[in-house]
């Protein structure tokens, strides 16, 4: 009996492979899927709230050993966003004065140099402050329509794109500031108290529904901000890799 001859069916293309290093609850790694990446992240604490693969590992580690063993290859492109607490514009002066400052490590450099050795178009995201990152571009909630501001920097590795219009803020962020209330179309997604949003206020603010951890809040980026970069960096990337 002759065997029926099988149906070809075209697959789609694979979906270039991004590392998402210090990926927290994955804010970035969201918006970077959106724009048409698959996303495989890493922090050094669980993260049981990140919506794709995860690997707990110390971050500069896990990347110098993927350098050396040719893993490396796998990936179209990294995003990084390091621990930012000893140069964020929101907490150094908190942390000198509470003598916190030593307790948290720059890190910038060597993952920088880990970074060029990948030889892969990569993204250094930190707010404002006094980290030492290019501001090759930087991005605002405004200029995606968001009940944050939240800016953020961040240096570009080996690829370039235009820095959008920043368009003119609506009024205040809410909340408590040198003793004077006021109101406002943005909420102040970090801390607690003083007017600051409610765990429910950061979500709908920032585009962020699958954690409801405070710390984790706080310390993302809204996916409307990698989902503009990763579109960009989409062009930039040769089409290597597939998730596992």
């Amino acid at each position: 009996m002759t065997q029926p001859t099988p149906i070809r069916r075209d697959h789609a293309p694979a979906r270039p492979l991004l590392l998402d290093l210090f990926c927290c609850a994955g804010g970035a790694a969201t918006g970077y899927h959106r724009a048409g990446f698959d996303v495989i992240g890493v922090d050094i604490v669980d993260r049981p709230n990140y919506p794709f693969t995860f690997v707990r590992a110390e971050a500069l580690e896990y990347l110098a050993a993927l350098i050396a063993s040719g893993g490396i290859g796998r990936f179209a492109a990294v995003h990084t966003s390091p621990p930012c607490q000893a140069g964020c514009a929101l907490t150094i002066g908190t942390n000198k004065a509470r003598g916190w400052g030593r307790e948290h490590v720059q890190l910038i450099p060597e993952l920088r140099t880990l970074l060029d050795a990948t030889g892969l178009p990569y993204v250094i995201e930190q707010p404002n402050g006094k980290a030492p990152v290019r501001r090759d571009v930087w991005l605002c909630g405004e200029m995606f329509g968001l009940g944050v501001l939240r800016h953020r920097n961040f240096e570009l590795g080996g690829w370039t794109m235009p820095q959008p219009a920043h368009p003119k803020h609506r009024g205040y962020v809410r909340g408590h500031r040198h003793g004077v209330y006021r109101d406002g179309p943005y909420v102040a997604a970090y801390g607690a108290g003083g007017g600051k949003a409610t765990v429910p206020e950061m979500q709908t603010a920032m585009g962020i529904t699958w954690t409801e951890v405070r710390e984790e809040l706080t310390e993302a980026i809204p996916p409307a901000f990698s989902e503009h970069i990763g579109r960009a960096l989409l062009a930039a990337v040769r089409p290597v890799g597939v998730a596992a």
